[in-house]
């Protein structure tokens, strides 16, 4: 029996467990930096897979070791996140989050437990392999300043060192089956707006003894555009979009001050910080003009996150090993953001596409919505080939 077919018929023995354990996942939805029971739930699994070599890190998050013969020949890292967005569920499902105003609307329920299930696999293949598969279940991917990033500064990239790290995320947009794959830039950086625009309040009939600053702002959204659609390069992708604006005023009041809060994504760290200058001038300048002032906080989030080609084009090699070439996508960019990222900034890193979504069963809710569910098919898939990806990594 090959390597393939017995991480296959484990996988297959195992979906039931996998299952089992996203759901329970799923009813008890944690938010970021809080997942205290997931967290408990997912060391009593690996506890219960005969893995007793892991250590708290970030709070909830765990890293575990399974070490296969010759131990520090080479080191791959598998990652995991498990916590849940403010999202009331609206899908009538006998798992169906029980903790109101809190889903596992991102899938990160099954990231988790596949992992759980590839841990299983690699365990019972020990003998099989040389080398180490570092697993990281890290909390906090859905909130700044992303626990990627704090279990990195806490020493999850160190003892052993990874040559490479491979992280795995749910995606509707393709069949259950299938997975996705992207070499070298794949999602932007993300970073937070938040502008106060400040002038003078008074009556909106006199608007002449006034400062207004709805007006200011309304320049300002307007004017912003331009770092987008004139002064980037047209050929490098940038978002920037305002999504909230307070104004507290009323029909005949013209408020004091005007909040507004937004987001900048881009795919290139240079245009990053260039348009993070080209912001604040404009801001400022517009409303300076305007005899108004403003306050502005650019919140850094998230970098670009970069699939090393070399790692995916293996990744890649053996995914069509495991599920064959015409299961296999390639994925366009995409400028939402994940704390992966950091990691691919510290050594060699692939972040692919799990397949969730079955048209006949009406699972085809984006992430993020309050009827997001997946095809749990999909969970074999991700619990094999994850641990099919590790052992290939590990050949060298």
């Amino acid at each position: 029996m090959t390597i393939i077919d017995k991480i296959k018929s484990r996988a297959k023995e195992l979906h039931r467990e996998v299952v089992d354990l996203r759901r329970h996942i799923h009813m008890n939805p944690e938010l970021s930096f809080q997942e205290e029971k997931t967290s408990a739930k997912l060391k009593e699994e690996l506890k219960n897979a005969g893995i007793d070599n892991w250590k708290e890190m970030a709070g909830t998050g765990i890293v575990a070791l399974i070490e296969g013969r010759n131990p520090g020949k080479r080191t791959v890292a598998l990652r995991a996140d498990m916590d849940a967005l403010p999202i009331t569920e609206t899908n009538e499902v006998p798992y169906k989050s029980t903790n109101e105003g809190v889903m596992h609307a991102c899938g990160h329920d099954v990231h988790s437990s596949c992992l759980v299930g590839a841990a299983r696999i690699l365990n019972g293949l020990r003998d099989e392999f040389e080398g180490t598969v570092k697993l990281i279940f890290q909390p906090g991917e859905e909130k700044l300043p992303g626990g990627a990033s704090i279990m990195i500064k806490e020493g999850v990239l160190k003892d052993p060192a990874p040559q490479s790290i491979i992280g795995q995320h749910v995606m509707p947009l393709i069949e259950a089956g299938k997975v996705g794959y992207r070499s070298g830039i794949y999602m932007a950086s993300t970073d937070e707006l938040y502008l106060t625009v400040k002038g003078k309040g008074g009556h909106g009939a006199i608007p002449h003894l006034a400062t207004d600053p709805v007006l200011m702002a309304s320049h300002v959204v307007v004017a912003l555009q331009q770092v987008v659609s004139r002064i980037a390069n047209p050929i490098m992708p940038s978002v920037l979009s305002f999504g909230k604006v307070i104004a507290n005023g009323a029909t005949n009041v013209i408020p004091d001050s005007v909040r507004l809060e937004g987001t900048f994504r881009t795919l290139d760290e240079s245009w990053r910080e260039e348009a993070h200058t080209r912001i604040r001038s404009i801001t400022e300048g517009i409303c300076t003009s305007m005899g108004g002032s403003c306050e502005l906080e650019i919140k850094r989030g998230y970098p670009a996150l970069i699939n090393e080609p070399a790692l995916t084009a293996r990744v890649k090699a053996g995914m069509e090993e495991y599920l064959g070439a015409g299961n296999v996508v390639p994925l366009d960019i995409w400028m939402a953001a994940e704390d992966f990222s950091f990691y691919s900034h510290e050594t060699d890193a692939c972040f692919y596409r799990l397949g969730t979504r079955n048209e006949k069963k009406g699972i085809t809710s984006s992430v993020h919505t309050s009827t997001f569910d997946v095809d749990e098919t999909a969970l074999e898939t991700g619990a094999g080939l994850m641990a099919f990806l590790a052992l290939k990594q590990l050949e060298g």
